[in-house]
């Protein structure tokens, strides 16, 4: 008699359909950024997925041990977004969380999709021009460096670009995005 092991690399994950029935017993929208934060707390390696080790941990870092209990947390994690360097966690958490495992890079559509979800959250003005110059002149997966230097471009550079530095050490793609905001007038180029 012949024997078959199926073994399964999901059976302790709770994946997207198991979140979805998450969200519902937490009366959190799936999209809603707070599940963002719910796996930064979690420490999940990937969107959409939670191992039972990142769950568990992260339900005890939490001291949540009923879904009373977890639903009360929800404020308090929202909360947190507006901690200067807890939503600087969140943010450069949310790049490894999101992007294909094995990839280096974030697919751009994934990327503007984050991109809009955080800077919702912070209310950066140009977060649309961002997204809609990227999808006209970039059209190409985001890299880390990019990605954590926009968080630090959006806190620190007006939105009227006053204190832009052209010589400041920018990825070039900031730099081309800032050359698009005064070709195209969304901003004027100061003297």
């Amino acid at each position: 008699m012949r024997l078959l092991i199926c073994a399964d690399p999901y059976v302790d994950m709770i994946m997207a359909d198991g979140i979805t029935l998450l969200c519902n017993d937490l009366q959190v929208d799936p999209q809603d950024i707070v599940m963002l934060v719910v796996s930064w707390h979690m420490k999940a390696a990937t969107m959409c997925e939670f191992s039972k080790q990142e769950f568990i941990g992260g339900l005890q870092s939490l001291g949540v041990d009923s879904l009373e209990k977890f639903r009360e947390r929800i404020q308090f994690m929202r909360s947190e977004l507006k901690d200067e360097q807890k939503f600087r966690e969140i943010y450069n958490f949310a790049f490894g969380w999101a992007k294909e495992k094995g990839q280096k890079s974030l697919a751009l559509d994934t990327a503007i999709g984050m991109w809009q979800l955080l800077f919702a959250e912070r209310q950066w003005p140009l977060v649309d021009h961002w997204c809609q110059f990227l999808q006209a002149r970039h059209n190409k997966a985001i890299s880390r460096d990019t990605w954590s230097q926009l968080l630090e471009f959006a806190r620190t550079v007006d939105p009227t670009l006053a204190n832009y530095d052209a010589e400041g050490a920018w990825p070039y793609l900031i730099d081309e995005f800032v050359e698009y905001l005064v070709e195209n007038g969304i901003v004027q180029k100061s003297s």
